[in-house]
């Protein structure tokens, strides 16, 4: 074990070397933007009448959707130039399970954040302050986007819900220290070396 592996280490988790905190801000970040996102999308009509607030909480939700994107195209190029790569557990089908799940949420999440900047950009919506988008396009495009939209973000929500299901079984019933390489406050040290 290399010194860098030994300060990567967990004490906690039989070894398992830990995630760097950008990774790991990155990565909680995401997930707690897509939750809000999809919350606002999926429940804002039916709780709100229509009005300004209902309308000031889909700019945000629109900002919001921005702020998300510019967070999908940093993890990966993060990931890839300085975060830090942890070694494979276990190289089998659980593995190979593990890197389709990454890929099929990656993937989603582009096209999430594509079908929702070319619904913004069809609607021209009001961003934060006084920054708004003009409509262009054909508006009838409106409603398709919105449905692709929303059927995309629902199968994130079920592949999310998976992801973190399998996280928390290789937690509490297996005790292999996969998901503490990923929690907050137990990290190694930010740097731009990589690993």
């Amino acid at each position: 074990m290399t010194s860098t592996t030994a300060r990567a280490t967990d004490p906690g988790g039989r070894g398992a070397a830990t995630y760097d905190r950008g990774t790991i801000a990155l990565h909680w970040l995401t997930a707690g933007l897509v939750l809000v996102l999809w919350l606002i999308g999926t429940f804002l009509e039916d709780l709100l009448p229509k009005g300004a607030l209902r309308s000031g909480i889909w700019s945000a939700h629109f900002d919001l959707g921005f702020v998300l994107t510019a967070l999908i195209v940093a993890l990966p190029l993060w990931r890839h130039t300085g975060g830090r790569r942890l070694p494979v557990d276990d190289p089998g089908a659980l593995h190979v399970l593990a890197k389709a799940t990454h890929a099929a949420l990656y993937l989603l999440l582009f096209v999430i954040a594509g079908l929702g900047i070319a619904n913004a950009l069809v609607r021209g919506v009001s961003l934060a302050g006084p920054l708004a988008l003009p409509a262009v396009g054909d508006p009838a495009w409106r409603r398709p986007l919105t449905h692709w939209h929303g059927l995309a973000a629902n199968i994130l929500m079920a592949l999310a819900l998976f992801h973190a299901a399998a996280a928390l079984v290789h937690h509490y019933l297996w005790h292999d220290g996969i998901l503490r390489r990923i929690l907050p406050g137990r990290h190694a040290p930010l740097s731009l070396e990589r690993r």
